[in-house]
């Protein structure tokens, strides 16, 4: 069983209480970059209200997220594709010998 932790944060001046599985570090960390998504947004003068500067920011943030996604598939692929060009110079013997599978 995990054990929660419970953290207070501040998010745009608006303190709140956060119970997480994750560390109080990695809590602090994560509402950081929320409040400084949404201060950013603010500070742009685009808009003034915190509610809709948070629906920006959450916007910017899932953006970020999707790019992220997006690079590790690119990453996981090109990985892939070394993987198998290494294969192809292995001898024949050991081409198949345990690489990418496990027999146990």
């Amino acid at each position: 069983m995990s054990r929660k932790s419970v953290v207070r944060v501040t998010i745009v001046g608006e303190e709140y209480t956060i119970r997480s599985d994750a560390s109080a570090e990695h809590t602090q960390a994560v509402a950081s970059y929320v409040d400084q998504a949404i201060r950013q947004v603010l500070d742009s003068g685009m808009v003034v209200e915190s509610q809709r500067a948070a629906i920006l920011a959450a916007l910017e943030i899932t953006d970020q997220l999707f790019q992220a996604r997006a690079a590790h598939v690119e990453v996981a692929e090109a990985l892939q594709g070394l993987s198998a060009e290494v294969r192809r110079m292995l001898p024949p013997k050991k081409r198949d010998s345990g690489l990418g599978t496990r027999d146990s």
